[in-house]
Formats: C-alpha cells, sequence, structure tokens
C-alpha cells in the first residue's frame, strides 16, 4: 500500500481497497477526540489553507474543525469573488497556487472547473485535496460516507447501493469509482437527462462495478441497504456561484424518499443525502430509524481528521 504521507487525495479512481481500510482504521483511533468534543496537538505545528471557489457549508467546515480538532491552525478564503481569480485580474490557478504553497502545509480546494484541483496538485509542493470539482469527483465525501456505512451497517461488502438523483454529479462518480473496490451494488435511478455518461459507465465496466440501471423506486426500494440521494433539483456545478431562482421545478415523485415510499423499505436500510437537500428528501423522513445524514455530518469530521492527519505525516 502507497503511504499516504505528502500524498494529495484528488480522486478515487485509483484507491485500492487496502487504503480505504487503512484510512477508516486511523479515522477510527481519531474518532474518540471528536465524540468528546476535545481538540489534541497532532497537528499543532502545521496550517491547513482553504480554497473554495464554490460555496461551501459541510465539506468546508469539516475540514477546518478537523484540522483545529488535531492542534492546527486554518486560513484560506471561501468566496473567489474575495480572490484575485474572481476579480478583473482572473489569476491562474498555477500562480494562486504557488502563492499558496507557502501559506501552509496542505491546500483543500473546491473549484467550480473540473479538474481544477489536479491542476493545483501540478504546481504545489504541499499536498491537495479535493473538495469537489465541477462534475468531476468528490472524494473525501464518498469516504465519509463510506465510513458512514461502515460504522452504521458493520460491512460495505455484500450491500445493495440505491443511487437517486442526478447522476452527472460529483459524488455520484467517486461512488461508482470506489464501489470497485467491494463487493457491492449500485443501482443507478435517475432522470434521463441527468443519467450517467457513457464514459463514466464504460469506466465502471473497465474497473469491474457492479452496476444496473432502474427507472422507477419501486422497483428497487426493497432491495437497498443504503439509499445515497442526490437532489434532482439543483444548480449548475460548473458556475462558481448560482442564485436560486424565483421559479424552480419539484422532484418528481419517482426521485424522492417519504415515510410512504420507506414503509417498503428493509428495516435496516440506510439513508445517506450529503446535503443540502431541496424536495427529494422530505423533513418527515428525519425522525425515521432509517434517517443517517447527521451521522453523516459528523463523521465527515472524523473522516477529515484522518486524511489531514495521513497526508501530513502524523498516523501511519
Amino acid at each position: 500500500m502507497r503511504s499516504f504521507a505528502g500524498r494529495d487525495i484528488l480522486s478515487l479512481k485509483d484507491f485500492e481497497r487496502a487504503e480505504f481500510f487503512h484510512l477508516f482504521e486511523v479515522a477510527d483511533r481519531l474518532e474518540p477526540i471528536a465524540r468528546e468534543r476535545r481538540n489534541t496537538d497532532l497537528l499543532s505545528a502545521k496550517t491547513l489553507v482553504t480554497a473554495f471557489y464554490q460555496p461551501s457549508t459541510r465539506t468546508r467546515l469539516a475540514h477546518e474543525a478537523a484540522m483545529l480538532r488535531l492542534g492546527g491552525a486554518v486560513t484560506g478564503f471561501s468566496d473567489a469573488k474575495m480572490t484575485r481569480a474572481g476579480d478583473f485580474y482572473q489569476e491562474s490557478i498555477k500562480d494562486t497556487v504557488h502563492m499558496l504553497e507557502y501559506y501552509g502545509d496542505a491546500i483543500v480546494m473546491r473549484h467550480f472547473q473540473q479538474g481544477a484541483p489536479h491542476e493545483a496538485a501540478r504546481w504545489s509542493s504541499i499536498p491537495v485535496l479535493n473538495a469537489g470539482d465541477g462534475w468531476g469527483e468528490h472524494p473525501t465525501q464518498v469516504l465519509t460516507d463510506l465510513y458512514t456505512i461502515l460504522k452504521e451497517k458493520g460491512t460495505i461488502d455484500g450491500l445493495t447501493f440505491v443511487a437517486i438523483g442526478d447522476h452527472r454529479m460529483r459524488t455520484m462518480h467517486s461512488l461508482g469509482y470506489a464501489l470497485s473496490q467491494f463487493d457491492a451494488e449500485m443501482v443507478i435511478l435517475s432522470p434521463e437527462e441527468m443519467a450517467p455518461l457513457p464514459e463514466f459507465l464504460e469506466e465502471l465496466d473497465d474497473k469491474g462495478t457492479a452496476y444496473r440501471i432502474v427507472d422507477h423506486i419501486d422497483d428497487v426500494i426493497a432491495d437497498a441497504d443504503v439509499i445515497y440521494m442526490e437532489p434532482v433539483v439543483q444548480p449548475d456545478y460548473t458556475q462558481s456561484r448560482q442564485e436560486k431562482q424565483d421559479e424552480y421545478g419539484l422532484t418528481p415523485a419517482n426521485y424522492q424518499i417519504t415515510q410512504e415510499v420507506m414503509k417498503r423499505a428493509k428495516g435496516d436500510s440506510i439513508i445517506l443525502h450529503s446535503l443540502p437537500r431541496m424536495d427529494e428528501l422530505l423533513p418527515e423522513v428525519d425522525d425515521l430509524k432509517h434517517a443517517r445524514y447527521w451521522q453523516e455530518a459528523y463523521y465527515g469530521v472524523v473522516m477529515r481528521m484522518a486524511l489531514l492527519a495521513s497526508v501530513l505525516g502524523a498516523m501511519e
């Protein structure tokens, strides 16, 4: 297994099974720190630089909280409008990263351009973590999701993942790549215009991910061990920011999870959603035993602790 020290976390395409479980083990060792709401000095000599060119609540704050729990410092920006990349100068990623690498020990980047964190890693002498790049990938989120599933279900192997929503989404891509390393099935359910691209399905075939495509939630809800959700009503992820319109579409019932739908689900199935949500996941579901998206948010801090401790060489 490759060392994580000094390593960029850009994609789950090349992750090996042993690497997933290594990070899960590190997360287990660090989890009591988050659970007990205390800080340590594990990364007290380190600084994390956040470079968020797109809005973020959970991903940015989870990385910041993780760094603070480990005793490190945080600096950076959370809006491209506040940088020289977002004004008259339109500063390049190369120039920005050449500057940021002197301000800290790792960079976590979210960008509206697919491949931007990969470009950053080309020019950075410090590790770069991809916090979501356009329609590309979101590796730290899916690592969080898999860790949540492992803690809640006790396994990832043998599970059926019903993935509902826009399959052009970066989380869906990272999930498909990750499941190639597990004995699990990905069931794809999306509107036709949000179906996975043919080239992505070819990649899943090449990697050996088990998947099938279905037309209706009623066809698969009874099979689902994990209901993995993304919105079908959402902004364009290739833009730095998109304001909500006065009018927007409603989620068709076929892609909604409600109390009524969950009456037909397995008793031990769980629902994950990286949030924010629209009307695809109604608040009436929050009180059901299946809901695990709040635990998912908690484990997001734990997994980022594991990633930061690993890439910064504090945990092996």
